[in-house]
């Protein structure tokens, strides 16, 4: 089996979430594979750059998955093991990268994001994601109202 260590983020932009439909039509999240030198942090923001073209800064980790499936190319199971980010994008502007197989996506409502993504796990992840983006969100709001009085 080979093993694969990955990162991406869970992207979020006002009440939405950013989802990419793959090439097997499936709703996932922007990730990929920690190359060379590169952090997980350092990962995560490139793949989502590369395949979202969103400009996005990390606010907290996320948690971790991990799934497994057979590579017909490698001829042998893969594990990847995948280290996520709570990320708020600068803007609503995306450009998905169809060269890397993206059919579609964009930025959805999280009750509409969650009944589209294909796997449990991921649904999870965006649910729990969410809550503490919400947290952090309005943490940020009370403070700049601190600052303001």
């Amino acid at each position: 089996m080979i093993f694969r260590n990955c990162a991406g983020g869970v992207v979020f932009y006002a009440n939405q979430v950013f989802l990419l439909k793959n090439e097997k039509s499936e709703w996932v999240l922007p990730k990929g594979k920690i190359r060379n030198d590169d952090t997980s942090i350092d990962a995560a923001l490139s793949r989502v750059k590369i395949e979202t073209g969103i400009s996005a800064e990390i606010l907290l980790t996320a948690g971790d998955t991990c799934y497994e499936f057979f590579s017909i190319s490698r001829k042998q199971p893969v594990c990847n093991q995948i280290t996520w980010y709570i990320m708020k994008a600068t803007n609503k502007n995306f450009e998905i990268d169809a060269k890397l197989g993206f059919k579609g996506g964009g930025f959805y409502p999280i009750d509409e994001a969650l009944d589209m993504i294909t796997y449990s796990q991921d649904q999870s992840l965006v649910s729990l994601s969410y809550k503490k983006y919400k947290e952090i969100m309005k943490e940020k709001k009370e403070n700049k109202e601190k600052l303001a009085v």
